[in-house]
């Protein structure tokens, strides 16, 4: 089985997937790391090399290549990535999606602890922006996130939960 985490950047896609993989017995998969992989790029070179729309085509392909390549998974996606060519139904199709539903609040205080010039949609930006800029994306992505088949709200999520909601 695979199992899609989905939601905002920041909102525990990875540390969520590590832990409920290793539960599980699962491997664990990073969307992200996996196209960096793929391309030998980073996200941010891939971005601004060949601009978004090129590395949303290639998200495309890694997640078709993904779900081939492994049976049962736990997948952390790039937030993003339900949001473009019908990935979230293609998603929904071949696995349990799991929309991790964290407040802008807490993902902003998350990401302004990290390095920020590892998310291109975020470098040079001030904490206004950044909370702005999450609003908005939120607001854009959601119609996209609340297709998952399980959601999870609050701040703190845990594996726990996600079991629990899988179950």
């Amino acid at each position: 089985m695979l199992i899609f985490l989905l939601g905002m950047m920041g909102s525990g896609k990875t540390t969520l997937g590590r832990q409920l993989a290793q539960q599980l017995s699962y491997t664990f998969v990073d969307l992200d790391e996996y196209i960096e992989q793929r391309e030998q790029k980073s996200i941010a070179a891939i971005f601004e090399e060949l601009g978004e729309e090129t590395f949303r085509k290639k998200e495309r392909a890694a997640l078709e290549a993904l779900v081939q390549k492994f049976p049962s998974a736990v997948v952390a996606t790039g937030g993003g990535a339900p949001c473009f060519f019908d990935n979230i139904k293609y998603m929904n199709r071949h696995g349990l999606t799991v929309f991790l539903a964290v407040p802008v609040s807490e993902i902003s205080h998350r990401l302004l602890a990290t390095n920020l010039s590892l998310r291109p949609l975020l470098a040079n930006k001030s904490e206004a922006e950044i909370n702005l800029f999450l609003a908005k994306t939120l607001a854009n992505r959601n119609q996209f996130y609340e297709q998952a088949k399980y959601k999870l709200e609050g701040s703190a999520i845990t594996v726990a939960q996600i079991i629990e909601l899988l179950n």
